[in-house]
């Protein structure tokens, strides 16, 4: 995204108005399509929400302390927590 000087692109009773509220100052214009999540398009987030629920059965009902999971998925202790705690 790059930016664009607002008198080229606005017309000038748009560009006064503008002048009004926001004189000088560097506005954001967010698109009026909807916004997807993070890792929604990609599939990421689908895929760690999969993980994550693997890794919360295997500790609850598999019986893999939290030293083995992270090793297993290659993750912090702490993640493993993070990840068991929030469920």
């Amino acid at each position: 995204m790059s930016y664009k000087n607002a008198q080229e692109l606005l017309p000038e009773p748009l560009m006064k108005q503008l002048w009004e509220y926001a004189d000088g100052e560097l506005i954001y214009v967010p698109s009026k399509e909807k916004k997807t999540r993070w890792g929604e398009k990609s599939g990421a987030r689908r895929l760690y929400a999969e993980r994550n629920r693997e890794i919360n059965e295997q500790y609850r009902n598999g019986g893999l302390t939290v030293g083995e999971l992270a090793g297993r998925y290659c993750l912090s202790v702490d993640s493993i927590r993070k990840i068991i705690s929030s469920d």
